[in-house]
């Protein structure tokens, strides 16, 4: 068993532990069937809606290449009623918030490659935040891009709901923490959910 396939992977620094899950993860998904790929990702499983706050507003992301992809469960989101918000990232590259996006609304190029809501579209405190990550373990630590905008994200909306979408093979033993870091409440994946 190697260091990261459930063993251990304390003792490796964030920033290498992020090349090896980015690697993994890149090899994993072209490595996937068309079909499989399609299917992935497709509706949050039944018990994850539970969770949600009826009527409440979702702040998801735009995934950037073998991310895990987000577009048909903004569909299935908006479908349900829920209000969604995609992050905006500041022109000075520091600041993100969340702005009101519908999945019918283009989106504008913006820092670090994403696409985001319209400069003009109102800023909103999300009820749930789904994050994209690098890397999470079974206690739902969350290794992320490395730019902090998720744990400031997190640590400005308390009371919000903490979801995690990953790929299987981005699950460690261990992901390496700081004081400030913030767990998820759930992981998705394409295989199955794991809740705090």
């Amino acid at each position: 068993m190697d260091t990261l396939n459930g063993g251990g992977s304390s003792g490796i620094s964030k920033q290498a532990l992020r090349r090896i899950l980015r690697d993994r993860r890149a090899r994993f998904v072209e490595a996937l069937p068309p079909s499989a790929h399609a299917l992935a990702f497709h509706v949050l499983p039944a018990p994850v809606l539970r969770k949600l706050p009826v009527n409440g507003t979702v702040a998801l992301y735009h995934a950037i290449g073998d991310e895990a992809p987000t577009r048909a469960i903004a569909e299935q989101l908006d479908r349900s009623g829920y209000a969604l918000a995609l992050p905006r990232i500041a022109a000075d590259a520091r600041t993100m918030v969340f702005a009101s996006w519908h999945p019918d609304r283009l989106l504008h190029p913006g820092a670090f490659r994403t696409l985001q809501p319209d400069p003009d579209a109102p800023v909103v405190t999300p009820d749930v935040i789904i994050a994209p990550v690098v890397g999470f373990d079974l206690a739902l630590n969350r290794l992320g891009q490395g730019g902090g905008f998720y744990d400031r994200a997190f640590a400005a909306c308390p009371d919000a709901l903490r979801i995690g979408l990953a790929w299987s093979v981005q699950m460690v033993e261990q992901v390496p923490t700081e004081p400030f870091d913030l767990p998820l409440d759930l992981v998705v994946t394409e295989a199955a959910f794991y809740e705090g």
